[in-house]
């Protein structure tokens, strides 16, 4: 007698940073918090309802143990692995009195390999993790492997202070667009690596190496969609209150990636048809996460919705 096995629950994979950034104030003791764009999506799929796991790189110490607790309070896994750094990365901000801010870093992505989780629809990728070295070769490679079972997902997630050069990011970036079946990116993000050309320009030119689907989100809330078909969408962001824009776009993303998914879009055999996505469709799911986008905005930090607050 044989017992059949439940079949495996479909797990999303994201690959990149995670790091703690810490902000100091004069007069004020520094505040420290969990990030990581990477990290940002990973939670955003977990408060969604999806199963996620994240394979990234961060160290035991004291700033590892704070990711920990803020992955594990969503569920999120925590591939094998990826708690080996020496230390884990942080980001400082030293904002002035003025609220001008100056950055330091410090950063080891050092991620040395990448297992894929059994029924893994998408894969995820973008920042910090697909700009620097030895990491950024890891996921590419990982992304080469998995794509002919699994859609990709990407989000460039540029950091002109860690990427002065826009020519050479603008060529990491297509890289990585090559690969993708989906590409999401800022409006500024498009206006850096174009140097001068229009950043929908930018957007639709990218669909000739090889996306399915290409979003723009602009600061002042339009969004832009384009497909591989020919089909353009445009909607706007409902106004909201901002208390900060932090981990908007991650949570855009993240809400992008749920709505391909409930649509039965994502998947290596359904690339002909998210090519083919009609514009009802596109619609509806741009329009909820620009809802997801817009709650995360009218509160404090990076704090992505969960299901219940989209009822």
């Amino acid at each position: 007698m044989t017992t059949e096995q439940a079949p495996t629950q479909s797990t999303a994979l994201v690959i990149g940073e995670s790091l703690i950034d810490i902000v100091s104030r004069p007069e004020q003791t520094p505040v420290e918090h969990p990030g990581g764009s990477p990290m940002n999506v990973a939670i955003g799929l977990a408060r969604l309802g999806r199963r996620v796991e994240l394979a990234t790189w961060y160290g035991s110490d004291e700033h590892g143990r704070l990711i920990d607790d803020h992955l594990a309070a969503d569920g999120v896994i925590v591939s094998e692995g990826s708690r080996q750094a020496s230390s884990t990365s942080t980001a400082i901000a030293h904002v002035a009195a003025d609220g001008s801010a100056e950055y330091v870093f410090d950063l080891d992505w050092s991620l040395p390999s990448v297992s894929v989780p059994p029924n893994c629809p998408v894969v995820h990728v973008g920042s910090l993790g697909t700009s620097i070295d030895p990491g950024a070769e890891v996921v590419r490679h990982a992304v080469e492997d998995v794509r002919g079972a699994a859609t990709i997902s990407y989000d460039p997630n540029i950091r002109p202070d860690l990427q002065p050069d826009p020519a050479a990011a603008r060529a990491i970036a297509e890289r990585f667009v090559r690969l993708a079946d989906v590409v999401k990116a800022s409006d500024e993000d498009l206006a850096y690596i174009g140097e001068g050309a229009d950043p929908e320009e930018v957007l639709a030119g990218w669909l000739d190496l090889g996306p399915k689907l290409v979003v723009m989100t602009a600061s002042a809330g339009d969004v832009v969609a384009l497909t591989a078909s020919g089909l353009g969408v445009r909607t706007s962001a409902k106004k909201v209150e901002v208390a900060d824009t932090v981990g908007a776009g991650d949570s855009f993303t993240a809400g992008l990636i749920d709505g391909l998914w409930t649509a039965g879009l994502l998947g290596a055999d359904n690339r002909d048809a998210l090519r083919r996505i009609d514009s009802r469709t596109l619609d509806a799911i741009l329009d909820r996460c620009t809802t997801i986008a817009g709650i995360t905005v009218s509160r404090a930090g990076a704090n992505p919705p969960r299901l219940d607050e989209l009822v």
